[in-house]
Order: structure tokens, then C-alpha cells, then sequence
């Protein structure tokens, strides 16, 4: 696999607020807007499961080529670091980052067999990627199961010399044998890209606890997924509507359009402190109708207090 050429990165192609009035007075949209009582049952990891294999050729997902301007302290950051990807899929996430960076080890996890193997397929054929000791992927359902105790154990968590930066001996040790010690001592980012959507709304405080639990204090959560009046939502018909702004597609998988006031309320309620929080709006066009499309993403980077 060729190395990737440089993103072009923008979030400012329209103004949200003018999006939500066009929206808001469309009579045909109207039952995006109204609340509604949950009318489906709730998606399980199998549905995703099902969708990875159909996927399983890795072409669905594309590199995410922007992360590393959309959040610059990972590339600025010139000490050894410990990032955890929650939700791999692919790896289209971790790619940019180890591409970049070679003084972060990744630490990702997924809810299906198939993909976790499929990532480490595909890191490891990349040209210009040392993936070895570098990218560890795991088994997980996340959205209803916690993070294994040797991403930072009970113990550990309140221990003030394991709360701090890692040293050049515990480096070592983490890369050569991390079963010779409790646990990796928690990470330093948690990578959290296109993912909470896809976790049943009733079941998103605990994914967000659980990652406040794997971060070091001072240490940061990246995010970013699908908000408000995204283009996605507003093709999704009546039918499909199983929650307020919550669909099904019809593969079983789940789909949350979150508004600003939402995420910062999740986070808030994890013990998060908010740095940034904001629409991205960019325009995009289809190329074989000639259409313009508006896509609305939620940026957020959060800390886990000092």
C-alpha cells in the first residue's frame, strides 16, 4: 500500500444555524424534529459484526488522512505516547497516526473478529509502517462490556506515579513485555472517531465512563461524529426513525445525529472537562449527479481533570 497523500482540510463550508432554519421550516422534514419513543429493538454487536464482513475488503473505509490537522497535539506530540482507538474498524484511524508518528503506540479495539484481523492485515502491508509492538488491537464489545484491567488497573488509577508521563524504562518495558507488569498505566489519548453513534443512546454514558477510566489525568479524548442535520439524517424516511435523532439502517446498525448540547452533556456527565466543541460543515460534491452535499460533523476534544 503507497503512502498517502497530504488531506486538504476544511470545516467551514456553510453556516450551521442557516442549515437548521432551511431545515426546521421544510414541512417535509418535520418528523426529524419531533421526539419520539424508542420503536425498534436495539442494535447488537452482531449487526455490526455482519457489516464488517460484508465490508471485509477494507475499501469501505478510507484513510482518515485529516485527523492529524483536525487534532494537531497528536502530531505535536514528541514524546512517547500511548493512544487508544476505541471502535478500529479497518484501522482507517490508526493509520494516519502511525504513519506519522513514530513515537505512539496504538492500542484499538473492536467488536468483530473479522475486522480486528482485517486492521492488522492492512497496517501491516502499509509501506512505511512499523507496525510490530506498535498497534495492538483487542476484542471488544464496548458498548456494553468495560475495558480490560491491563489498560490501567483499580490500583494503578490512584497511584500518583503511575499518572504521569511514561519514562524511558517503562517505554521499554511496555513495548518488549506488557504481561510483566499490573497494567500499561492508562493511555494518553483516547481516539473516539465515528463511533458513539453507532452505541445505543441509553448505553453511551458507560462507553464514555469507561474511556475517562483508561486516560492518565491532564490526558485528552478526541472527537468526532455525525451531528445535527448531517445529510445522512435527513435521508433517512420515517420508517427508519427508532429514537429522537436515532435511526436504524436497514443492515440493523444504528445511527445518532448529535447536537452540541448532547455531546456536552454526555461528556460533562463522564467527569470530562470541555476544550472544544463545534459544527464542521463541509460541502462536498456527488460527482455522478451533480448534486451538492451538506455534511455536519460534531469536533470535540475533551480532558480528563489534572
Amino acid at each position: 500500500m503507497a503512502t498517502a497523500p497530504t488531506a486538504e482540510y476544511h470545516s467551514r463550508d456553510f453556516d450551521w444555524d442557516e442549515l437548521r432554519d432551511e431545515v426546521e421550516n421544510d414541512p417535509s422534514l418535520l418528523y426529524h424534529l419531533t421526539p419520539s419513543a424508542p420503536s425498534l429493538p436495539p442494535c447488537n454487536a452482531d449487526s455490526w459484526r455482519s457489516f464488517h464482513r460484508r465490508h471485509s475488503s477494507g475499501k469501505f473505509f478510507k484513510e482518515r488522512r485529516y485527523l492529524l490537522e483536525e487534532f494537531p497535539e497528536l502530531r505535536r506530540s514528541d514524546s512517547f505516547a500511548k493512544v487508544l482507538e476505541v471502535g478500529c474498524g479497518n484501522g482507517s484511524t490508526v493509520l494516519p497516526i502511525l504513519r506519522a508518528k513514530k513515537n505512539m503506540v496504538i492500542y484499538a479495539c473492536d467488536c468483530s473478529t473479522e475486522v480486528v484481523e482485517r486492521a492488522k492485515e492492512i497496517i501491516s502491508s502499509t509501506i512505511g509502517i512499523s507496525s510490530e509492538q506498535r498497534f495492538h488491537p483487542f476484542l471488544l464489545d464496548f458498548s456494553v462490556n468495560k475495558f480490560p484491567e491491563w489498560l490501567f488497573c483499580s490500583s494503578c488509577q490512584n497511584s500518583p506515579s503511575r499518572n504521569q508521563s511514561s519514562s524511558s524504562a517503562e517505554k521499554m518495558m511496555m513495548l518488549t513485555d506488557t504481561k510483566a507488569q499490573c497494567c500499561i498505566g492508562g493511555v494518553d489519548f483516547v481516539t473516539l472517531i465515528f463511533t458513539l453513534s453507532a452505541v445505543p443512546l441509553q448505553n453511551m454514558p458507560f462507553v464514555l465512563a469507561e474511556c475517562y477510566s483508561t486516560l492518565k489525568p491532564g490526558c485528552l479524548l478526541l472527537f468526532r461524529d455525525y451531528g445535527l442535520y448531517d445529510m445522512t439524517m435527513l435521508r433517512f424516511p420515517k420508517e427508519q426513525k427508532v429514537g429522537y435523532r436515532e435511526y436504524m439502517r436497514l443492515d440493523g446498525t444504528l445511527s445518532y445525529f448529535f447536537s452540541l448540547d448532547i455531546v456536552r452533556d454526555l461528556f460533562m456527565g463522564a467527569g470530562f472537562v470541555e476544550l472544544e466543541l463545534e459544527y464542521c460543515c463541509v460541502t462536498s460534491m456527488n460527482h455522478k449527479n451533480g448534486k451538492k452535499m451538506q455534511r455536519v460533523w460534531v469536533h470535540g476534544k475533551f480532558a480528563k481533570p489534572s
